[in-house]
């Protein structure tokens, strides 16, 4: 198993997700990845020892070396940040200036990071095509987990998107049934970071008409949402639609400066955590690592790959194409569904269409991911600006236009395929 990013913070968490999956997933080797020695040292040193106490008998590698990391790979996992938190913190910050909210997923702040992240994730790909294992599968985590994906299998590469998104709401979810999260199933619908809740079952039934009209404001609270647009709905949103539902209420915090940026914070606990992390005496994660944010990322990442390995066919939200799962889309639009994965990959049963005011964001969003993906790939600033045109978080040409330049300068050292010869320009 190969790990793009392995000197993340979240790493140990990863460690001991496979952990708890070594009876489906007996990994021999262990690559960790990253361009940055220091953070790869501090962070490689405590996997190294999470191992150990936990008797494991993987060999832990760490690497600079693409080619060493790739040779004879199965799993090659993607949880890179290219720009670091400094990039990240443009995305939450330079948008604003244009009165836009700052987000490094949705909006322009998230279109920003896809057009640095979606090369680099292609250039592993290809390079995992000729050196990783025939087979090998790709499991994306990186955001825009939905852009990337889409990228990575309009290409035509073996690989499957991943949020731990759903596997919290289940989790939580679980707590207002007082049932076992694993006795929760949801039907989960829409895009990466643009998904809704129709069905929340248990033994078949479903619960999610009582949910509502008993606990509207609790789930409210609990995804940011009013429970009276949740009894409107009938379906309770991700957390991230309150980017969408209440825009000016986000942009008007966000301007007020009265918290700090998300990016801001993750770099101070990211200091924290590399120092805990460099304490030969430290074997566990730390609790600090629960403020990280990535809730569960170590449980859905490892229960994704075991099931691909040992073929055992449970069901998993995932981001694949659609092929017909929600009718109203494209097949080859990659969506953000229950899906059985075994060896053969990730197979979506049909679902339900969207009614009209899910459908209709539905489709402006994925407009502008597929936008987002021709830009990215071509370097094409007419693409790009089209697909901050039709990102609903934008979508006003005279702030489109001005704030396009100032996100391609900001990124300037990240986007060669915009500055380089030969790239194509808007006309």
């Amino acid at each position: 198993m190969a790990v793009f990013g392995g000197g993340s913070t979240y790493t140990p968490e990863l460690i001991s997700g496979l952990d708890a999956q070594r009876a489906r997933l007996p990994v021999d080797e262990l690559v960790l990845l990253d361009p940055d020695p220091v953070r790869l040292d501090a962070v490689g040193g405590l996997a190294r020892r999470i191992l150990r106490k936990q008797g494991s008998t993987t060999v832990l590698t760490m690497t600079q070396d693409h080619d060493r990391a790739l040779d004879g790979a199965d799993f090659v996992v993607v949880q890179l940040r290219v720009g670091g938190q400094a990039a990240r913190l443009i995305d939450e910050t330079l948008p604003l200036e244009f009165g836009c909210i700052g987000q490094e997923t949705t909006g322009p702040g998230g279109f920003a990071k896809a057009l640095r992240t979606v090369p680099v994730v292609l250039e592993i790909a290809e390079e995992a095509s000729r050196r990783a294992n025939a087979g090998a599968w790709i499991v994306d985590f990186t955001n825009p987990v939905g852009i990337v994906t889409q990228a990575l299998l309009d290409e035509g590469h073996r690989a499957i998107g991943l949020c731990n998104s759903a596997i919290s709401l289940q989790r939580r979810l679980s707590s207002f049934l007082h049932v076992d999260p694993g006795d929760v199933s949801l039907e989960h619908v829409g895009l990466n970071h643009l998904t809704w809740e129709r069905a929340v079952r248990v033994g078949g039934i479903d619960h999610l008409p009582d949910l509502i009209e008993n606990s509207a404001e609790a789930l409210g609270d609990m995804v940011g949402i009013p429970g009276s647009l949740i009894r409107l709905l009938g379906a309770i949103p991700s957390s991230y639609l309150r980017y969408f539902y209440l825009t000016d209420v986000v942009l008007q915090e966000e301007l007020s400066g009265a918290h700090l940026s998300r990016a801001e914070e993750v770099m101070a606990l990211e200091r924290q955590l590399l120092e805990l992390y460099r304490d030969p005496s430290l074997d566990s994660k730390p609790e600090l690592l629960e403020k990280r944010g990535g809730a569960f990322y170590s449980e859905a990442a490892a229960r994704l790959m075991a099931s691909l390995h040992a073929g055992t066919g449970d069901e998993q939200v995932v981001d694949v194409k659609n092929r017909g799962t929600l009718p109203q889309l494209p097949d080859d639009a990659v969506v953000e569904v229950p899906a059985r994965i075994d060896r053969d990959g990730a197979t979506a049963q049909p679902l339900p269409g969207l009614p009209p005011e899910m459908l209709g964001l539905v489709q402006q969003v994925k407009a502008y991911e597929r936008l987002a993906v021709r830009a990215a790939i071509d370097g094409d600033r007419s693409a790009a600006l089209k697909a901050l045109l039709a990102n609903p978080l934008v979508g006003r040409y005279r702030v489109a236009a001005p704030l396009l330049d100032a996100l391609l300068e900001a990124n300037r050292a990240h986007l060669p395929r915009f500055f380089g010869k030969g790239v194509k320009t808007a006309t």
